[in-house]
């Protein structure tokens, strides 16, 4: 089965002719094809950059790129990791990554920190770097728009290079920060993986040296070692700077690990190996996916995928969450399906489905090329210096996929199953909450699907039979009953004959996407406490049963080639349902759209009996977990001991009835005239209007429906903050001592104040993670970051009532400081409140939201956000319009009168003055425990396959280990 349509073959379901998503479409499949042969190399120099090396050794890439309008993104690039350090430098060039922000010859005391966020570069968002085995990156996203600001951001890349300062002091600060993020990566998470990487490198220098290094070090390492590890490598030969802007936890887990060399992609033949690998990794996937959603599956989840782990060496992957007690059936699934492949192959229609998925990726790459992000761009170009990967242009790669993807065979995507092979350079690592399989388990699945390999005793894959259409019976369009245009938001608003809302919004941000998402008032805050745990089951049952009409497996081969995606949610007030699509898959996007409302959810034993499964390993695992227990008890603390806040427990599981909730999921989506919808993006009305009306438009109306909920009608949650102070201890078994502080206080937005309150409360919020932040980490060096929260949920959404919640400060620190910086943290928020922020603060936080603000007026997403929000307002009556720029122009109010008194004024009156008079702290510490006599790495070497295979067997607090784990976890420390 051929997905590929020919260049001359209208888009299905189409039927308009010259629209402008057609004319897009056309133009890549009018792309022309590449004459090259196998052996032509890939240029060696980056394509569409100004690239080259000056005269002291420093390579560079430029270019310019408008996305986002006046902004660059910068990187330095150092060709130093870890891997370099000698024993007693180890973490060494991490501290150095720190040290960089710290102090340097022209900056003390974090004034780079200070610098960037006054032009608007947030610390974290805008100004961040990693350290990894192989190098070391400094990265930045800064404004443009006035002059100076770039020769300035480029000059703090000169003092990385360079200019650090290393004295004793500078280095004392820093400690606290550092060791803090060690004690982060040391939960059950960070210590398999760390196991799992020194064992996958065992006998080399990688094993030995994790970026973020040892405890030891961290504590004694001295200033003259840290300065003389920064002079020996920090040499501009081994240097590139990046220029590109707008210038002129929770289940058992099996991990399969396969080493292998990291071969180059230097001519046609291995880009085009490249492509047959990835197409093997996906039609794997599939099947993985088809696999969790059958009858007792083997596992919830599963995938494979190729990493990158250190310069010279790659890794595939495969990765699965599974049952307590199934690690080892998860194994032998895993293994069987490889071994599948590797005898049967991939059929030419599963080879075809994956040919139209990646087709479509690189249709919308190309379609979007001159509206790149500057931050991708510079990434790319980060690869070739480090990695030396080819820059062709998006132009070329295009071509060149579209010349050799309808060629590549299964025989040919095949053979890189025999990477995945157990006999070589292979690590398995399973976890488990409690220890359930052995070593020899392991040992006896290994051997069992060998043999059942070598004898050819494992089935061929059967294939599901998949419906042409998702929609088998075209709906009778409806009407427009009322139209109004709001030319002050660039905005159209239709009502519809079955009494839906719709409003669209048309764009050029993107040429390749619209997003749109429906909301009605009516949520969970509705159900009583009886219906209450049967009723939030409901879109989860109903998401594995499938929502649109068909199981999610058979969705996804339905799908395959199309660039469209729908989700619903229901919450505690609203209920919605959000897409994103390409321009030329819109109509296939509201279709589902149209299912979702049109057809009904029904329990059938098997799904529900996997969902159950899933939500029990879930919940087992979260009682075991200390942060899960942390945050229950914070909410129990904050939001009051409701049944909307507690936690559902396993008594509460049992519980649970899959028809009612899937009635209540089915009711949630049933009725369009309690919609308003919102559609933003690259659409052309001439040609997205008749689809609306025939999916939207077409959903019948509901007969002797009850009348929509408005906000008024809604029920309150029980929010109910503590009177008083409230300090608590949660002490719970850790395997490595962690501490982690929440501090609580109210909110009141008064009605009278609403409009200008609500502004203030996003500016407080960045104001007091900044000072906190200054404090905690630049002050006294004990913490490595901070967050400040803010929720605001805790009354129905009213026209007239006050507006209740809570302002939230956490971080983790060294549990015998947590106290004391308690303390700290409450003696800042009493300054500012007291004396005020300096003009400095202020204008740092303006920058800071301008510039966010700046860069969202260029992304759809945030355009949908304002108009979804304008809808909801309170001063909403009618006319989203006049609502927007109401809502604008508080913004507007609030930023002119941002002064200190005002931040002042704002801060005292958002939350409790003096805040020491009511507040809560909830500290999460450390308890002795039985657990760390459970904890056991074993490996073992296969005699029996060969010397270098091994498995790991981790019994820990159970997690869900992501695909790719290596980068950017273990292998590369972001601060």
């Amino acid at each position: 089965m051929d997905l590929l349509p020919p260049a001359s073959e209208a888009p299905a379901g189409g039927g308009a002719v010259g629209g402008r998503g057609m004319r897009r479409g056309v133009g890549f499949r009018s792309l022309k094809l590449v004459n090259v042969s196998m052996e032509e190399a890939l240029p060696a120099e980056p394509v569409g950059v100004a690239y080259g090396r000056l005269a002291n050794g420093l390579t560079y890439y430029v270019r310019s790129n408008p996305k986002p309008r006046m902004r660059a993104a910068l990187s330095l690039a150092v060709k130093v990791g870890s891997v370099v350090e000698e024993e007693d430098e180890r973490g060494v060039a991490h501290i150095v990554e720190h040290l960089a922000f710290s102090a340097t010859s022209r900056y003390t005391n974090h004034d780079i920190v200070r610098f960037l966020e006054s032009i608007g570069a947030e610390f974290g968002a805008c100004q961040n770097a990693l350290t990894s085995s192989d190098e070391t990156i400094y990265e930045l996203l800064v404004p443009v728009d006035k002059p100076g600001l770039l020769s300035q951001a480029i000059s703090v890349l000169a003092e990385f290079s360079s200019e650090v300062r290393v004295s004793a002091e500078d280095l004392e600060k820093e400690r606290g920060a550092v060791l803090e993020e060690y004690r982060g990566g040391r939960n059950a998470t960070g210590r398999m993986q760390d196991s799992h990487w020194t064992l996958l490198f065992e006998g080399s220098k990688y094993a030995e040296r994790l970026p973020i290094g040892t405890e030891k070090v961290i504590r004694t390492v001295t200033h003259e070692t840290v300065r003389n590890f920064y002079h020996k490598w920090y040499n501009l030969s081994n240097m590139a700077v990046f220029a590109v802007g707008d210038f002129p936890d929770t289940q058992s887990a099996v991990v399969i690990s396969c080493k292998m060399p990291a071969g180059e992609i230097k001519t046609v033949k291995d880009y085009r190996d490249s492509l047959a690998e990835s197409i093997f990794h996906c039609a794997l996937n599939q099947r993985l996916f088809k696999l969790s959603r059958r009858r007792d599956p083997p596992y919830f989840s599963c995938s494979s995928a190729a990493d990158a782990l250190v310069r010279p060496v790659k890794a595939y992957i495969m990765t699965s969450s599974c049952r307590e007690k199934g690690t080892v059936e998860a194994l032998e699934s895993m293994l069987v399906e490889v071994a599948r492949a590797r005898l049967y192959g991939f059929s030419e229609r599963e080879i075809s489905i994956v040919r139209a998925l990646m087709m479509s990726e690189i249709e919308s790459a190309y379609l979007e090329r001159d509206q790149m992000q500057s931050t991708s761009l510079r990434d790319e170009y980060l690869q070739h210096f480090l990695r030396e990967e080819p820059v062709v242009g998006i132009d070329y790669e295009a071509r060149l996929q579209k010349t050799l993807l309808p060629y590549i065979s299964s025989a040919e995507v095949v053979k890189f199953a025999e990477n995945f092979s157990t006999t070589s350079s292979c690590v398995i690592k399973i976890v488990e909450p409690r220890a359930h399989a052995s070593l020899e388990d392991l040992k006896a699945v290994v051997l069992k699907v060998n043999t059942l390999e070598e004898k050819r005793s494992i089935p061929p894959w059967e294939e599901e039979q998949i419906p042409e259409e998702i929609v088998s019976q075209s709906p009778v369009p409806g009407i427009i009953v009322d139209k109004v245009e709001h030319p002050g938001i660039g905005a159209t608003e239709m009502i519809l004959s079955n009494g839906m809302r719709v409003c669209y919004k048309c764009t050029d941000f993107l040429d390749d996407q619209v997003v749109f998402t429906g909301f009605a008032y009516g949520g969970l805050s509705e159900l009583s406490e009886d219906e209450y745990t049967s009723c939030t089951m409901g879109s989860t049952i109903a998401g594995e049963i499938g929502i649109f009409g068909y199981r999610p497996s058979v969705l996804m081969d339905m799908l395959a080639g199309k660039r469209a995606e729908v989700g619903t949610k229901v919450g505690a007030y609203i209920r919605s349902f959000s897409g994103d699509c390409s321009p030329s898959d819109l109509e296939t996007g509201l279709q589902l759209v149209y299912q979702l409302f049109t057809t009904k959810v029904e329990p059938r034993e098997e799904e529900v009996k996997i969902v159950m499964q899933m939500a029990e390993e879930a919940i087992y695992a979260q009682e075991r977990d200390p942060y899960t227990a942390f945050a229950n008890r914070s909410r129990e603390i904050n939001y009051g001991n409701s049944y909307f806040f507690k936690p559902i427990r396993i008594s509460d599981l049992k519980k649970v009835n899959p028809i009612r909730a899937c009635e209540y999921f089915n009711s949630c989506f049933k009725d369009p005239s309690a919609f308003t919808v919102v559609v933003v993006g690259n659409i052309d009305p001439a040609i997205s209007i008749p689809l609306i009306l025939e999916y939207l438009g077409g959903i019948p109306k509901v007969q002797d429906t009850v009348q929509p909920l408005s906000r008024e009608d809604l029920k309150g949650l029980p929010f109910k903050f503590p009177e008083t102070i409230i300090r608590e201890v949660v002490r719970s078994p850790m395997v490595e001592a962690q501490c982690f502080v929440q501090l609580g206080f109210p909110v009141v937005l008064k009605s009278t104040m609403m409009t200008e309150d609500i502004h203030y409360v996003g500016f407080l919020s960045k104001l007091l993670e900044t000072k906190i932040m200054q404090v905690l980490r630049f002050k006294y060096g004990q913490v490595y970051s901070v967050n400040v929260g803010v929720f605001l949920g805790g009354n129905k959404p009213s026209r007239s009532g006050d507006v209740r919640g809570d302002i939230s400060v956490n971080f983790s620190c060294d549990p015998d400081m947590s106290s004391r910086l308690v303390d700290f943290v409450l003696e800042e928020i009493s300054y500012l409140q007291t004396e005020g922020p300096s003009e400095e603060d202020v204008w740092t936080i303006l920058e800071i939201e301008q510039r966010a603000h700046e860069n969202g007026l260029q992304e759809n997403y945030y355009w949908l956000d304002r108009i979804l929000r304008s809808y909801q307002s309170r001063i909403y009556s009618g006319n989203v319009g006049s609502t927007f720029m109401v809502q604008d122009e508080g913004r507007v109010k609030v930023r002119e009168a941002l002064t200190p008194q005002a931040m002042q004024m704002a801060l005292r009156r958002v939350i409790s003055f003096p805040c020491k008079k009511q507040f809560t702290v909830v500290i999460l510490m450390p308890k002795s425990s039985r657990w760390n006599s459970l904890i056991s790495v074993v490996s073992w070497s296969s005699g029996g396959f060969s010397r270098d295979a091994k498995i790991l067997a981790g019994m820990a607090g159970a997690l869900v280990l992501a695909a790719s784990l290596w980068r950017y976890s273990r292998g590369a420390l972001r601060s």
